[in-house]
């Protein structure tokens, strides 16, 4: 007799074509959920990261604005699960522009939410960023200290958490958020300071540094952070923050001097700019929460960024030639 097997969870996961959201798109598919995905394929959503699941037919692919009701309603549709990556998530734009940032990062998330207990989902992950706790000079951020964004960008991620937990409280609506460190992987957009650096200095072009490179970011490999969304999602708890990361911290500088090492060229390519505005100078988040439920970092950092270099070296037609 036939083991009976139990029924394929149903996942939509909007923001889906974009860096993190594809390699967990992937992820689910490897295990056999059934994946619908809703994305407005801005400048930061390549179809390409999805486009051989959209073929092979394991994936309902819906392009609609997180901020439109109808395409909400329609890709909603008898989904058990809603993982929400959609986001405008670039600082420097958000400093020059942040109307966009709010439209998006909140109203779009309230649409999500008020859609998700319409419709009676199931659960709501809200993926969010360790950037609004702000800056810390020693230590790491816990998932109870206070949100202290600095940028036009995280503080709309900081309203978005803010909301959700608001529909936990009121509505009791099952809702879990994520605050990761900063992601690296393959197929990341060349806006981001690992792939613009690693693309410039592929063509031999000098890379901006901001400041005087001290600021300190924490790293953590795109798939790291896709294992503990999913520990999440199976073993976390309604209403609860969860902070990942890797504990591993760099200097920009540091970071510039080892992607330089690993591309045999020398400082001579480093160019110092004028700092970024409001710059925050240490992010850093104690993830002890997460590791209490079996999360543990597969990655090491130069192992990963020797594979995420190779992948821009092989895949120039994925990331340099638009969609």
């Amino acid at each position: 007799m036939n083991a009976i097997q139990a029924p394929k969870r149903k996942f939509l996961v909007t923001g889906g074509a974009g860096f993190i959201g594809a390699n967990f798109v992937n992820r689910l598919i490897s295990k056999g959920d059934s994946v619908r995905v809703l994305d407005k394929l801005t400048y930061a959503g390549n179809l390409k990261n999805i486009q051989q699941f959209i073929d092979q037919g394991k994936i309902d692919f819906f392009h609609g604005d997180i901020c439109d009701p109808a395409s909400v309603r329609e890709a909603m549709d008898s989904v058990d699960i809603v993982v929400n990556f959609a986001a405008e998530s670039h600082v420097d734009r958000s400093i020059e522009s942040s109307a966009e940032f709010v439209r998006t990062n909140v109203l779009g998330t309230e649409n999500l939410l008020a859609h998700a207990l319409m419709m009676n989902i199931e659960l709501f992950v809200q993926i969010s960023t360790d950037e609004v706790y702000g800056s810390i000079k020693n230590g790491s951020w816990k998932e109870d200290s206070p949100l202290k964004p600095n940028s036009p960008y995280s503080a709309s991620k900081a309203a978005a958490d803010l909301l959700a937990l608001s529909y936990y409280k009121t509505h009791g609506l099952d809702i879990r958020i994520t605050r990761c460190c900063n992601n690296y992987g393959p197929k990341q957009l060349p806006e981001k300071i690992i792939p613009n650096f690693i693309t410039k200095l592929m063509n031999e072009e000098k890379v901006p540094l901001y400041g005087d490179g001290r600021n300190v970011r924490e790293w953590i490999h795109v798939e790291d952070h896709c294992d503990a969304i999913d520990l999440v999602i199976e073993k976390g708890m309604p209403g609860e923050v969860y902070n990942i990361g890797s504990g591993f911290e760099l200097e920009n500088v540091e970071l510039t001097n080892l992607l330089i090492q690993l591309l045999k060229l020398d400082s001579s390519y480093i160019e110092m700019v004028e700092d970024r505005k409001g710059h925050d100078f240490r992010y850093s988040v104690d993830s002890k929460k997460i590791e209490s439920l079996g999360f543990k970092n597969r990655y090491e950092f130069k192992k990963g960024l020797l594979e995420t270099i190779d992948w821009y070296k092989n895949n120039t037609n994925h990331w340099n030639s638009g969609r």
